[in-house]
């Protein structure tokens, strides 16, 4: 998430959310992996991740639109 999130920076998360929007940053696992990601779009089942780093992002744009079910958390600090 650089330029955003800094190697080693700490983040707050929660797993009790109710409004995701676009924008947001979350916490998803995908394939095993714990990734933080910006939510680029959300539907009712599904959610469209994109890391801020374009160029060597690994995200939906190379692994498509995951599960609501796989978002383990919204970061709400630092607040962005």
């Amino acid at each position: 998430m650089s330029p955003t999130l800094r190697p080693a920076q700490y983040i707050v998360a929660t797993r009790w959310y109710w409004h995701l929007a676009p924008e947001n940053i979350i916490i998803i696992k995908h394939n095993g992996l714990e990734k933080i990601k910006r939510i680029e779009k959300i539907t009712d089942q599904h959610v469209f991740v994109v890391g801020d780093n374009i160029r060597q992002s690994v995200d939906s744009r190379s692994f498509g639109w995951l599960p609501l079910s796989s978002i383990i958390g919204k970061v709400i600090w630092p607040r962005i």
